[in-house]
């Protein structure tokens, strides 16, 4: 029981309860002893008072009122003097005297905890104010014991009292926890089991119904993040199906592409010189085709290889994604492209796998400028840091949008374009880290789109 929520609550009320009740038992066992010698004096003022209507009684009278007032003596002080008005015999010598009239609360809690440790019937003297300002004051003597035993009945009284209190309040809390709390969190555990047993079934996503508002907030955090995992799921499985969509169709067109290459082999013999002069571009392209085919059904292993890292130059692969964006031109589409490499810039890269990138950002900046009919420029510039390669793809296209660049980088999401499918961002990123460098976006407004590639010059496996 200890380890339940309900358990803990129930056990923790019952022990503040009662050290609630302690802290109450203190002061009011004082209170309770001030009123018992309080009501002492009253008694022997009462009993005073015959002797002082009839100056003349009895010894057994006397002794009569002393009994009933559970005194020895009374003294009464009247018009400053001080007058022993009843007495009787002393078993013992007077052991402490309290004084009632300016007792302050620390001393009387003092007094009365001293007065329940100690044991021995002792006699004690006690001053205080006459009622109704009949003198100055009153002193009795009286036995400690029976002052003891009421304080000590009082206080088994309140404890149990307190028992009983801290025991009722405890079962109320118990009930308002197990309402309150342990069912709506029984609830929530229930709702993750069920999902867990199929998180693609939408049905079993919770439904937040909570009334306490820490749940109610636990419960829309757990199902918005089991709406994100659901989809996330739906999108890995499609993805999944692509990509073994995608592994069939490269096989075969792989092999459409082998026929292709023989074919213009044989065209690059041909002694036309439009031909000659288009015909090795049209081998690269096809070669390249064939490589993305292969590359294509290794990714479908998940064997895709590291890139093939070698010193080359980037102006030749940035002029060959010109050349092919080149024919991709529709005529009457006001589309330019520049390139600012130079010339002697080697970068340490896999040639076939920056071609990829670049030819993927620069496609999609001129699709984009394309498709917003007004025209613009596509460049593509790079730099030498001291300790990487920057490369920029810039054009001057209306920019990306909102919901595009939330999801720039993810497959099926950060489409910029109608009909895209954002696939071609992501594997650039792919590529690109997998050079141990960044693609970022740098910038995109109004004036345009500027994507920027950091790749590092420095080799990790060299390196200390």
């Amino acid at each position: 029981m200890l380890r339940t929520l309900s358990g803990r609550f129930l056990v923790l009320t019952i022990i503040f309860v009662m050290l609630a009740e302690v802290l109450i038992f203190v002061p009011s066992i004082a209170r309770f002893r001030e009123d018992y010698l309080l009501s002492r004096l009253e008694r022997a003022q009462i009993a005073s008072l015959a002797l002082l209507a009839d100056d003349m009684i009895s010894a057994d009278l006397e002794a009569e009122l002393l009994r009933n007032a559970e005194v020895f003596n009374v003294v009464l002080r009247r018009n400053e003097l001080r007058q022993l008005i009843l007495q009787s015999p002393v078993p013992q010598p007077i052991y402490a005297t309290y004084d009632l009239r300016q007792a302050s609360a620390f001393a009387l809690i003092r007094d009365a905890m001293a007065s329940l440790v100690n044991r021995e019937n002792r006699v004690i003297r006690v001053i205080g104010n006459p009622v109704r300002e009949a003198g100055l004051l009153i002193e009795v003597t009286m036995q400690t014991g029976p002052l003891r035993d009421a304080m000590l009945g009082y206080g088994m009284r309140i404890l149990a009292l307190s028992a009983v209190i801290s025991v009722f309040t405890a079962v109320l809390l118990f009930l308002a926890v197990q309402v309150f709390l342990v069912r709506p969190i029984k609830g929530v555990v229930r709702a993750v089991q069920s999902y867990a047993e199929n998180p693609e079934d939408a049905r079993r996503i919770i439904m937040p119904s909570a009334g306490v508002t820490e749940l109610r907030e636990a419960e829309e955090a757990l199902a918005k993040m089991q709406q994100d995992l659901t989809g996330a799921l739906k999108q890995k499985q499609r993805l999944a199906q692509l990509g073994e969509a995608v592994a069939k169709i490269s096989h075969d067109l792989r092999n459409i592409l082998t026929s292709a290459q023989l074919f213009g082999d044989r065209i690059e013999t041909s002694t036309d010189p439009s031909v000659q002069r288009l015909a090795p571009k049209l081998v690269n392209q096809i070669t390249r085709a064939v490589h993305l085919t292969e590359s294509t059904l290794a990714f479908g292993k998940a064997e895709e290889p590291p890139p093939r890292l070698a010193r080359v130059a980037l102006a030749d692969i940035v002029a060959d994604v010109l050349d092919s964006e080149r024919l991709a031109i529709a005529d009457g589409q006001d589309i330019s492209l520049a390139a600012d490499v130079p010339a002697s810039m080697m970068v340490r890269v896999d040639a076939e796998q920056m071609y990829r990138v670049l030819s993927n950002l620069v496609r999609n900046a001129r699709q984009a400028l394309a498709q917003s009919g007004s025209g613009g420029e596509i460049s593509i510039a790079a730099t030498e840091a001291p300790d990487a390669w920057v490369i920029r793809v810039a054009d001057t296209g209306p920019g990306l949008p909102a919901k595009a660049r939330q999801h720039l980088f993810t497959p099926f999401q950060g489409g910029a374009r109608k009909g895209g499918s954002g696939l071609g961002l992501a594997i650039s990123a792919e590529l690109v880290r997998g050079h141990g460098g960044q693609l970022t976006l740098e910038d995109s407004s109004d004036a345009g789109t500027v994507f920027k590639i950091t790749l590092p010059i420095s080799d990790v496996s060299h390196s200390v």
